[in-house]
């Protein structure tokens, strides 16, 4: 999960920049996606995002995004967790 501008561009570089860190065709010692178990751990699981007057409270361009970096298709499940004051 990630907050940033959801702007097609953007999203390219993050593909080419995960793809550049972690490599999907290199030879790793877990079988099949290793990349993108690698890939994964530089997300945090989770995201603390305030809630002011019912509206989220984040930058004018901001999108939350969930990054998926498996190779085979998953069902996921996200958990929204609302705290009080």
């Amino acid at each position: 999960i990630i907050l940033t501008e959801n702007d097609p561009a953007l999203l390219d570089d993050i593909k080419d920049f995960l793809r550049k860190i972690v490599p999907g065709n290199r030879s790793y010692n877990h079988p099949s996606n290793a990349h993108a178990h690698l890939r994964s751990m530089l997300f945090s699981p989770d995201k603390t995002i305030p809630v002011i007057d019912g509206h989220v409270a984040f930058g004018t361009w901001q999108s939350i995004l969930f990054v998926e970096t498996d190779v085979y298709p998953r069902q996921r499940t996200v958990i929204v967790q609302i705290m009080g004051e």
